[in-house]
């Protein structure tokens, strides 16, 4: 199935310059949304995943059907303040400034093989930040997943040597 074609792109979102690639469009078509699922727990299939981590908010709308499909626990990724538990932070450059994800220091134990999964890898900054709080935690993070990947921005270089899968590429 072409997932592009269910993808809605909006020119000069959020502002002059940028493809805003929205990806409601698909979601709202449930055969298709499942079959994204479905697609990425086929290539996923192989490899030993005890949980997957999402970031807020888009990471938790692939990560957390992805799963429910591959039978394993989800791990929700939020900005600071967010979890009502004892957590961790880490912090992340913004376009201007910066912000901070949190994850419960409970969320993971040491060992526990971690895929992280979001909508769209961009400059991996966020998916980046994500690995520093699963590695803070002891666990191995053994490869990322995403719907999009906007290859130019080289999101993949700041992830290191783990195996990235990516269902569509602007």
């Amino acid at each position: 199935m072409n997932f592009k074609e269910y993808i809605r792109v909006i020119e000069d979102f959020p502002q002059p310059g940028i493809s805003f690639k929205d990806i409601t469009t698909l979601l709202n078509n449930g055969p298709v949304y499942r079959e994204v699922i479905r697609e990425l727990a086929r290539q996923l299939k192989n490899k030993q995943i005890d949980l997957i981590a999402g970031p807020e908010a888009r990471g938790f709308v692939i990560g957390a059907p992805l799963a429910v499909e591959l039978g394993v626990g989800f791990v929700p990724i939020r900005k600071s303040g967010k979890l009502p538990g004892k957590t961790i932070e880490a912090d992340y450059a913004l376009e201007y400034g910066k912000d901070k994800l949190a994850m419960h220091d409970d969320a993971i134990k040491p060992g526990q093989k971690v895929l992280i999964a979001d909508d769209l890898l961009a400059t991996g900054g966020t998916i980046a930040t994500s690995i520093n709080l699963v590695n803070q935690l002891g666990g191995d993070v053994i490869g990322a997943a995403f719907l999009i990947e906007l290859e130019e921005l080289n999101g993949r270089e700041k992830l290191g040597a783990i195996d990235i899968v990516s269902l569509v590429k602007y």
